[in-house]
């Protein structure tokens, strides 16, 4: 496994993972719309084809970084690609003057929230009906920065 940068050749094996993943996928042309955004960033986890099994993409903002979708395919799954994502994530967003990391995670992916919490993640808040297709709330996760991009804990 190799955590790289996505180029555009990635943007049909996210569409893919999008699909396996989500209720409510990303299309080919929204990927490929948020991929030339200059404020977005992806970060995609190659099997040893080449092929994405795994992403993270965000907004970098002024004082924010904002984690729009991480997913990795059901079948790689429990082998750290999450974790080595977002840890990926905090070390290129290091040269930026961020204050935080911020996302939402549905209430009931407790595997996910675990996940966040372990990388020094807190619970800052709640978006009542955030998601859809089943309506759920979203839980507002934050990774605190300092000037160097370092967690503070």
């Amino acid at each position: 496994m190799k955590i790289v940068d996505m180029t555009i050749s990635h943007i049909k094996d996210v569409e893919d993972i999008e699909k396996a993943c989500f209720n409510t996928p990303w299309t080919f042309k929204q990927i490929e719309e948020e991929f030339y955004n200059k404020h977005s960033l992806f970060i995609i986890c190659e099997n040893e084809n080449g092929y994405a099994v795994g992403y993270i993409s965000c907004q970098i903002t002024v004082d924010v970084v904002y984690i729009i979708n991480i997913a990795v395919l059901p079948q790689y799954r429990n082998k750290k690609i999450a974790k080595q994502l977002i840890q990926s994530l905090h070390e290129r967003v290091s040269k930026y003057t961020v204050d935080f990391v911020s996302l939402e995670v549905r209430q009931s992916n407790k595997i996910a929230i675990n996940l966040y919490k372990r990388l020094g993640y807190e619970n800052v808040g709640k978006r009542k009906n955030f998601y859809k297709n089943p309506k759920e709330d979203g839980i507002i996760m934050t990774y605190k920065l300092n000037k160097k991009g370092m967690s503070k804990k």
